[in-house]
């Protein structure tokens, strides 16, 4: 497989998950669940990331095991939530993420040997 997508994949999974974060800056949850903008920002970047995860468990299966601290397939398990049942996302799921395991993510993307 082209290697040379890897870095791609790695830039889109860590620019959704900034610019997710970045959505919810200054909000608290109230707000978030009171905002369907915001809402659908953040659930788009969330597929990004999953999709991103999908095709490197895929295409670079031998990078993500050796990344087994970055939880790529609990990434592509969101992705296929949302994207299959859209009308049914637990919105307190989706803050909880942007609040925790992006920026835990963010912090395991910089410490990576692509």
């Amino acid at each position: 497989m082209n290697e040379s997508r890897l870095p791609d994949y790695l830039e889109h999974i860590h620019q959704a998950a900034t610019n997710a974060c970045a959505y919810v800056e200054g909000m608290n949850k109230a707000d978030f669940l009171a905002d369907t903008r915001t809402q659908q920002a953040v659930v788009m970047n969330l597929i990004i990331i999953g999709e991103a995860a999908s095709k490197l468990l895929q295409d670079h299966s031998d990078f993500t095991a050796r990344h087994e601290d970055i939880p790529w397939r609990s990434m592509k398990g969101m992705r296929n939530r949302i994207a299959h049942g859209y009308f049914e996302i637990n919105l307190d799921v989706v803050w909880d993420t942007v609040q925790t395991a992006l920026p835990a993510l963010l912090k395991n993307l910089r410490s990576l040997d692509a």
